[in-house]
């Protein structure tokens, strides 16, 4: 591997790192989503969200990840949930390991458009993610939650 590969330290991290998901509603009930542009699961949807960043808060993190990401103003409400996603490459090496802290948030202004790491990003209803190709600790924590009751 070479040294350029992993500049940030995310790609065969050391330690865990902490994340943050913001599972942000609008008034009409449905769910931010964003198409991820970069890896792990690039392609997937999932709920906006990314590293904390030393000093930042967890809410503050949520808030600066939508704004980056989806150019959306949200206002966090309460922690939801947290998960791990433990991605192991051929050769069983830990290649990511991040630990999420899930929030609940409401829209609070700004026009919805993808940039940083959203390929696409659009509010969908709960019935809907069930059908979507979301990332798997994502659907099991909307499980757990019961944000999404889908058997697949």
């Amino acid at each position: 591997m070479k040294k350029t590969d992993n500049r940030d330290g995310r790609i065969y991290p050391a330690s865990p790192i902490s994340g943050v998901g913001a599972v942000v509603y609008n008034k009409a009930g449905k769910i931010l989503m964003v198409k991820r542009a970069k890896e792990p699961n690039k392609g997937m949807w999932s709920v906006p969200g990314g590293a904390i960043e030393l000093g930042e808060t967890i809410n503050q993190a949520a808030e600066r990840e939508v704004l980056e990401e989806c150019s959306v103003k949200i206002e966090v409400e309460r922690i939801l949930d947290a998960a791990e996603n433990i991605v192991k490459d051929e050769n069983g090496r830990i290649r990511y390991h991040y630990v999420i802290i899930d929030l609940v948030a409401k829209y609070v202004s700004g026009k919805l458009k993808a940039n940083t790491d959203a390929a696409e990003c659009r509010w969908f209803t709960p019935e809907e993610i069930t059908q979507m190709n979301i990332t798997p600790t994502l659907r099991a924590m909307f499980r757990r939650q019961g944000i999404i009751k889908d058997a697949g």
